[in-house]
């Protein structure tokens, strides 16, 4: 008993087992491989698997070995029918290892029929692979159930693409394929779908109306397709979408007439075609003719109150009288004042010159009526109306009428307002433009009378809204009519309402005119508007009103008042304009009391002016004093110069000192210049700010010679330190060490190298110069005696000095030793 039990516990563990019916199973196909599928030993193995499959029913491996086998065996029924009993008996969870053996084995088959059933069932555990699906219908050419597919899946808006693809991508993907087949897809409403992606997708408007008339000329539907692109070059917004309709709009219109010319040559030409002909080519001149102005229309529905862009479209109707009204009205009515781009006035105004050029001044002056009582955002663009509605009465020379309708303009409203009060309407503000106003004025001017002219100048000025130009031209009219006080006045009145700079202009028109009509006779009161002028001056415009002051008081007062005036000025004018004052005040002063009395300005300009003019006074200063024989002074003139005259700068200065000294100068002279000149030299060589500069222009200059180059290098490291001395750890002494041996280094280098011997002391002087000094004359030069000469070449005289012993006891010890 105990052992029959055993056998039948050992045969239920050896049915069961997996491993077991595994490696028999591929041991069995071993068997048959490299045979022919027709021999019997096929179907051996087979029945070897459906056994198994009785205890291993729910082993995929199991499964999947013999599906394999059976589609190696070109099974097909069979095989399709193992997928479906593996797919029944395998849990859900195992279907997936099932799934990809499966697909592929349909889609292998030439039975699409087959292939979809499966892949609808497929769909239904996986619906995430529905673009899987879709290529394959696209690539049997079931195009019908391929379209519907990808509709529901861009319907589907949980959807998310395996192939990393964008709604929109889905959605253009699904327009081209029912656009390109019209006649394979009838399931869907084309024509619908495609406008509904209108409403989706607007950034994309180009490609779907092209997409929707391409469906229509594939269909055949050619009249269809032409309204469709009548209606998309109608409606797009943006200049990229109508390029794209316009475009293949002509090539479709291109495409037609090529067509029909190849019927007509194939098939031989009668009347009707040679009509129809005519009318695709004058349908095509038409659209081509039609571009422009289906451009403009896109971009004025961009953005309709974009002025620019109605003015082009009236020169684009130009032959066109109806059509170019039509568009004018269409552009005022549309046009909003407050969101214009452009100036929306001048749509009105080149509306009524249109009726003017027709010579129908009634719908014009009808134009500009209604446009004075335009809401517009800014008072020049009511101003403006106005002016060009008086411009047009003049130019039919209607001046009273002008003149009425820039009074009525410039009439003050019942309820004022101020000029930059947006809350107030632009017909509140506009009698405070300036425009409105001076055009007024220089009409009262021309056609008015002298107290009208008057009076508008007069209330320009109460308003507060006058220029100086205005005040300047008032003044003007009063003075063309001999109202010189009365002009004066204005002036006055001008000078009030202003604040420098805005008042320079009055003033320099006022003072002129006061001088040319009075000259001296109110001398005091010339003097008098003077000062007042110059008081609070700013020093940019000083400089003019102070010459003219000048002018005045050496014309008609007195030159000592001048002379104060010209020394006034040299302190109120800008900094870069006093050597300029200077020069002019020691030309005057020159002119009217001589050239000695210029001395005091120049040592005041020396004093005040900036080293770079301050040296062109000095060598003026001294060749004045040295042209009147002051050679001392013009000596001590140059050494004073000398100070702010470094002699690697201002090499001029040394040299212009150099030949005076050579003319007026002797020996000692000479070499006091040059002792001068040395010092000068090493007090700018000590100078940091000098000396950094110096060092840039050794480092950077590629000249020189190695030691020269080392040495500098030296002396860049001194002046580094000297830069940071807390850093480097320096005390003073040392510092001042490290200078003292920078300036030797230096001076080493600055050392001019002479072709011939040096007489006397470093100096640039050679002998060829000295003998040339020696043969001139010199007036001042001192007689000095020959035997001083001598004694001197002798030396001194000798001394004779007394000798002493020395004691002894001085010596100590030492001296026995």
């Amino acid at each position: 008993m105990h052992t029959l039990i055993f056998c039948y516990l050992w045969f239920y563990f050896l049915c069961y087992s997996y491993k077991l019916w595994y490696n028999y199973l591929r041991e069995r196909r071993k068997q048959v491989k490299g045979k022919c599928i027709t021999e019997p030993i096929y179907e051996e193995v087979n029945n070897c698997h459906e056994r198994a499959l009785v205890f291993m029913h729910k082993m995929p491996r199991i499964w999947l070995d013999y599906c394999q086998f059976l589609v190696s065996q070109c099974k097909i029924t069979r095989s399709r029918r193992t997928f479906d009993r593996a797919l029944r008996a395998l849990p859900v969870t195992q279907h997936p290892r099932i799934w990809p053996l499966y697909l592929r084995f349909v889609r292998n088959l030439p039975l699409p029929e087959t292939a979809i059933r499966v892949y609808r069932r497929y769909l239904k555990l996986s619906p995430e692979n529905a673009e899987e699906y879709i290529d394959y219908l696209r690539s049997v050419g079931r195009l019908d159930e391929a379209a519907v597919r990808l509709g529901a899946v861009v319907n589907d808006e949980s959807f998310v693409s395996k192939e990393g693809k964008s709604n929109y991508q889905l959605w253009h993907e699904l327009c081209d394929l029912i656009s390109q087949n019209p006649d394979k897809v009838t399931s869907l409403n084309v024509g619908a779908i495609i406008r509904g992606g209108l409403t989706r997708f607007t950034d994309q408007l180009g490609k779907l109306w092209c997409s929707l008339a391409d469906y229509y000329i594939r269909s055949g539907h050619f009249e269809k397709a032409r309204d469709v692109y009548e209606e998309a070059i109608l409606t797009v917004v943006t200049v990229r979408d109508f390029t794209q309709v316009f475009d293949s709009y002509a090539q479709f219109e291109e495409s037609m007439i090529a067509a029909k010319m190849e019927t007509t040559a194939e098939m031989g030409q009668d009347e009707d075609d040679d009509v129809d002909l005519e009318l695709r080519l004058a349908r095509f001149e038409q659209l081509i003719a039609r571009r422009p102005l289906l451009l403009n229309s896109v971009l004025l529905r961009q953005n309709p109150h974009n002025v620019h862009e109605w003015h082009k479209r009236v020169k684009l109707y130009e032959g066109n009288p109806r059509q170019i009204i039509n568009t004018y009205t269409e552009a005022v009515q549309t046009v909003d004042p407050m969101k214009a781009t452009g100036k929306p006035h001048s749509l009105w105004v080149s509306f009524a010159k249109f009726y003017e050029e027709n010579e129908q001044l009634d719908d014009a002056r009808t134009i500009f009526e209604k446009a004075t009582k335009v809401s517009y955002k800014q008072v020049d663009d009511l101003a403006a109306v106005w002016c060009e509605y008086g411009e047009m009465e003049l130019r039919h020379e209607n001046y009273e009428q002008a003149l009425r309708i820039l009074r009525k303009a410039t009439a003050i409203p019942s309820k004022k307002a101020e000029y930059f009060d947006a809350s107030e309407p632009v017909q509140n503000r506009v009698y405070k433009s300036l425009k409105v106003w001076s055009m007024l004025a220089d009409l009262e001017e021309s056609l008015g009378t002298f107290q009208s002219t008057k009076a508008v100048y007069d209330r320009i000025i109460d308003l507060r809204i006058a220029t100086p130009q205005i005040i300047i031209n008032y003044a003007m009219f009063l003075e063309e009519h001999n109202y010189f006080e009365e002009s004066f006045k204005a002036y006055e009145r001008g000078i009030a309402l202003f604040r420098w700079p805005n008042v320079y202009d009055i003033w320099n028109t006022y003072l002129t005119k006061f001088i040319d009509r009075y000259g001296g006779k109110k001398l005091e009161r010339a003097r008098d508007l003077f000062e007042q002028a110059l008081d609070g001056c700013p020093a940019k415009f000083a400089k003019t009103i102070y010459l003219l002051y000048a002018k005045l008081e050496e014309e008609y007062g007195l030159a000592r008042h001048a002379m104060a005036v010209y020394e006034r000025a040299t302190q109120a004018v800008e900094t870069e304009e006093r050597h300029h004052m200077f020069n002019i005040y020691i030309k005057r002063a020159a002119e009217i009391y001589g050239v000695t009395y210029t001395r005091a300005i120049y040592q005041k300009a020396i004093e005040v002016l900036p080293d770079e003019h301050a040296r062109d006074m000095c060598q003026r200063f001294a060749d004045m004093e040295s042209k009147l024989g002051e050679i001392d002074r013009a000596r001590a003139i140059y050494s004073y110069c000398s100070q702010i005259c470094d002699p690697r700068v201002t090499a001029h200065f040394w040299q212009t000192w150099k030949e005076f000294e050579i003319r007026h100068g002797n020996e000692d002279t000479i070499r006091e210049m040059l002792r001068i000149k040395r010092s000068v030299q090493a007090t700018y060589n000590t100078q940091v700010n000098f000396m950094s500069s110096q060092m840039l222009k050794a480092t950077t200059s590629s000249t020189g010679t190695g030691t020269e180059n080392f040495t500098l290098l030296a002396v860049m490291r001194i002046r580094m330190s000297d830069l940071a001395p807390g850093q480097m750890g320096i005390d003073d002494m040392k510092m001042l060490e490290q200078k003292a041996q920078q300036l030797a280094a230096e001076a080493e280098l600055d050392k001019p190298k002479p072709k011939e011997k040096i007489l006397f002391v470093r100096s640039d002087t050679s002998r060829s110069e000295l003998a040339e000094l020696s043969k001139q004359a010199n007036p001042d030069e001192i007689d000095i005696d020959d035997d001083d000469d001598d004694d001197e070449d002798q030396g001194p005289d000798e001394v004779q000095l007394e000798q002493k012993s020395v004691p002894t006891a001085v010596f100590g010890g030492l001296k026995d030793d």
